[in-house]
């Protein structure tokens, strides 16, 4: 089986500076892979990069056994990669329903739509015609899911999607994700909190200073393997 998304040696630039070095990385259909790291680790810079918000060549990111680096964020979505940023960033102006209805745009083919959100947040049911930054952090967040969701994508890429939220409003969403991976999608998660990443991810990648400081099975990466990786001490 070849993976679903790949980057060899990739690299990533802001101006003159270098913020990516030679990042080697891949997911599997249907896997869920975490990526950790420090503030400043690269993290983020990682997922501009593979969704297209930072230059990339071309054949440094392969998608579907194609090559994107470089392409427009909307072209990307288009082939089905979607992603849930930090900070959720709904649409202020916008209902929960409307806000929903922004994923829509690709119009890809697939299961999800506003019935299927429905089913998997029943709440944003009830408050689908309340404007969407007036829910709790943790409503904006199934919005944020809810909205990458009804583009169909093929892999889901979740950034921080539990940071500053309560304890079960947590664990609310992350069992919404083991569901949405059930039913065939694919997803990479930046995760602050170490474990949970472990836990709801089949494979780890640590970032260190703009490189894979450790990778590995989930379950088998020792606390004393991550810690060392993640503060290079």
């Amino acid at each position: 089986m070849n993976p679903l998304l790949s980057t060899n040696g990739l690299e990533a630039y802001y101006g003159d500076f270098q913020a990516l070095f030679g990042i080697d990385f891949d997911i599997m259909p249907q896997e869920i892979v975490a990526i950790i790291g420090a503030n400043g680790a690269g993290k983020s810079t990682f997922l501009k990069t593979i969704t297209g918000l930072l230059k990339a060549q071309s054949a440094k990111v392969m998608f579907k056994g194609y090559p994107i680096g470089g392409q427009a964020p909307h072209r990307i979505v288009a082939e089905g990669l979607a992603m849930v940023p930090e900070g959720r960033r709904l649409f202020p102006s916008l209902s929960v329903e409307e806000n929903l209805l922004m994923g829509q745009f690709t119009k890809r083919h697939g299961p999800w739509n506003l019935e299927q959100v429905y089913l998997l947040f029943p709440i944003l049911k009830a408050k689908r015609n309340v404007p969407g930054t007036s829910l709790s952090g943790g409503q904006q967040q199934m919005v944020a899911i809810g909205r990458a969701l009804m583009s169909n994508p093929d892999l889901l890429i979740c950034d921080e999607i539990s940071l500053g939220l309560a304890p079960a409003v947590i664990k609310e969403i992350y069992e919404a994700l083991g569901t949405i991976v059930q039913n065939g999608l694919t997803a990479i998660i930046v995760e602050q909190d170490i474990g949970m990443a472990k836990r709801v991810s089949q494979r780890l990648y640590c970032f260190q200073e703009g490189r894979v400081s450790l990778q590995g099975r989930s379950d088998e990466l020792s606390h004393e393997q991550i810690s060392h990786a993640y503060f290079g001490v």
